[in-house]
């Protein structure tokens, strides 16, 4: 299937959807292709969202400087600020599109919450409504190039299994975050595809060194829904309760409070109750995030009343916020006709070293998707007829091309493994030392070697094969930004490196793929900043 566009979309979720939006309205013609179902996939689907809804007036640049506070000094006002403008007025869009939002007591609408299923759904009807082309569950492969710009992607289609390619003057990866394959609500997809497609480009990566969120969840589910724990008692497995800084029982498990129990869990089991869930607080909890209890339910659990196991969901750049690096308003990445949104874009001038949670990633989606639609709809009018010529270079290398000849015994399983030891653990990734990244560093250099030079697949293998790769490349960038950063900074906790230190006020950037290179990016941030 060969397609032809003005602008390409990569992605499935929110900023995927709002850059479709966008481009379209700015009179693109557009295609969107998204390796799951638009409107289902992603981590926003199964989801019930709050925003960051600011609105207008003297009190926005104050909330903003408060959130600015807790970043570690590396976000952006100026970028909070446009993020909180752009997000609240495309809220006031979906209610002039006839969003259901919910009712306050005085009858406003409450603008502020986003039901996942209920949003996405809207959305995938608005893309259709604009005139966007849909290309369900047709995965990225590789970009294309015609050496001056990006000018398209190639795939395969998963159900009819066809190759597809696109050839458009500009291309929004909309791809997600990498959840190194944990399991976690609507992660299955995110695999660090735009990051790898990206890098190949030539675009670079920041934040990468920031994948040390985790959030609680029920043992042995992908629930990692850590709102409830906030009401929660915690206790090791013969009964003792678990103590918090000061002393006393810990009573709340989330923001800072999860190091505590990370490190009790690094010692044995952990087990919980949210008992400090007063009735009418537990019929809220209930009636806001039934999906939260489905576990619970389904175990003949009572969550409020009996101890119960649990377990830290380690979530990647998903709510980590590393990603494909932005060079300009209109979310370009530095390469011609290549733009970025979502969570494949690094959110450090929007959180700094700390996770956005929802409420920010949401709103930055609204955003981000927004400007990089138009951005690309602006870089396509500009290509005029230029975009398609007949020398356009597939960019895919590792799992695509191998760089040596392939060998069967260099399965997509066990790279995606091998990575996981060494990203996911607690007293790898969670709690950081020089000396376990020097090890983990070394293991995914020679794992990626194999990757580049033998990995490949046939048919719809490819999709896997590439998957691997991607988080095989993610896996190596983070723990070198991680060894890099000689420092603890947010979520990035070195043990033997305990404190900030101020030469490192600063975002890394990542350049390269086989040989990259780490730099530092102070001069990037004043360049956004003025």
């Amino acid at each position: 299937m060969h397609l032809t566009a003005d602008v390409l979309v990569l992605g499935g979720g929110p900023s995927a959807a709002w850059a479709a939006v966008a481009a379209a309205e700015c009179g693109a013609t557009v295609v969107l292709a998204d390796k799951g179902y638009l409107g289902t996939s992603g981590a926003t689907a199964p989801s019930n969202t709050g925003t960051w809804c600011v609105p207008p007036g003297e009190n926005r640049h104050a909330v903003v400087e408060r959130r600015w506070q807790r970043t570690s000094e590396l976000a952006d006002q100026r970028w909070m600020l446009r993020c909180v403008d752009s997000a609240y007025s495309n809220l006031l869009k979906l209610s002039e599109w006839g969003y259901p939002f919910p009712s306050e007591d005085d009858r406003r609408l409450y603008i502020a919450n986003l039901r996942g299923p209920d949003y996405m759904r809207f959305m995938r009807r608005r893309v259709l409504l604009a005139g966007v082309t849909v290309l369900d569950h047709h995965p990225a492969l590789e970009l294309l190039s015609d050496g001056d710009a990006i000018v398209g992607a190639a795939g395969v289609g998963r159900q009819i299994e066809r190759d597809w390619r696109v050839d458009a003057k500009a291309v929004v990866l909309a791809t997600g975050g990498c959840a190194f394959h944990e399991r976690i609500l609507g992660s299955t997809g995110l695999t660090g595809d735009g990051y790898l497609m990206a890098a190949e480009a030539g675009a670079s990566l920041s934040g990468m060194e920031f994948t040390g969120k985790y959030t609680l969840a029920p043992h042995g589910s992908s629930l990692n829904k850590g709102l409830p724990f906030r009401w929660a008692s915690f206790y090791r497995e013969d009964g003792s309760a678990i103590l918090g800084p000061t002393g006393e029982p810990l009573r709340n498990g989330i923001g800072d409070r999860e190091e505590e129990v990370a490190r009790a869990l690094m010692g044995g089991p952990v087990y919980a109750r949210l008992d400090q869930a007063e009735p009418a607080l537990q019929g809220w909890l209930r009636q806001g995030q039934p999906n939260c209890f489905v576990p619970y339910d389904r175990a003949g659990i009572d969550p409020f009343n009996d101890l119960f196991r649990i377990t830290l969901r380690a979530e990647g750049t998903v709510r980590g916020t590393g990603g494909i690096d932005i060079v300009s308003d209109d979310c370009a990445t530095g390469v011609p006709g290549l733009y970025v949104a979502g969570d494949a874009a690094s959110r450090e001038i929007m959180t700094g070293a700390v996770s956005g949670g929802g409420a920010v990633n949401s709103s930055w989606a609204l955003a981000s998707g927004w400007w990089a639609g138009k951005g690309a709809s602006t870089h396509a009018r500009r290509r005029g007829g230029k975009a398609f010529r007949s020398e356009v270079q597939p960019l895919g290398q590792a799992g695509l091309r191998p760089a040596a000849s392939p060998r069967a015994d260099i399965a997509a399983s066990e790279i995606i493994e091998t990575v996981r030891a060494e990203v996911v653990p607690l007293d790898k990734n969670f709690f950081r030392s020089g000396t376990g990244l020097e090890k983990s560093g070394e293991r995914l250099e020679t794992l990626w070697r194999d990757v580049r030079d033998h990995l490949q697949g046939d048919g719809l293998e490819r999709i896997r094969a590439r998957e691997a790769a991607a988080i095989a490349a993610a896996g190596r960038w983070s723990v070198a930004a991680a060894l890099h950063r000689s420092e603890s900074r947010g979520m990035h906790r070195r043990t033997d490196l305990p404190g900030k230190n101020p030469a490192f006020a600063h975002r890394l950037a990542i350049t390269g793929v086989d040989d990259f290179r780490i730099s530092g990016a102070p001069e990037r941030l004043a360049e956004l900043a003025s």
